[in-house]
């Protein structure tokens, strides 16, 4: 199982964010996220966003550092990109 974090750049909500993606499955996101205890409300369309605070948590976890363009391009490569207006209404 590989999951990729990007370094937490994001802002919102007056914190930082990183994005937490697959290049397999859904599946194997949404278990990594569980073993890691990210809820799942943190989950938006094809990753879950991950606070600052909680990025070395994820990397000792296992998901590999990359940057925010390779996180896109794995998106992109595995057929998981899910844009805003592809998202369920």
């Amino acid at each position: 199982m590989t999951v990729y974090i990007d370094p937490p750049n994001w802002p919102g909500h007056g914190r930082m964010w990183s994005h937490l993606v697959s290049d397999v499955s859904y599946a194997e996101l949404h278990g990594f996220a569980e073993e890691l205890a990210v809820p799942r409300r943190a989950f938006e369309r094809d990753h879950y966003d991950i606070p600052s605070h909680r990025y070395a948590d994820a990397v000792r976890a296992g998901a590999v550092e990359v940057s925010s363009r390779e996180v896109v391009r794995l998106l992109h490569g595995a057929g998981l990109r899910r844009r805003k207006s592809d998202a369920p209404r």
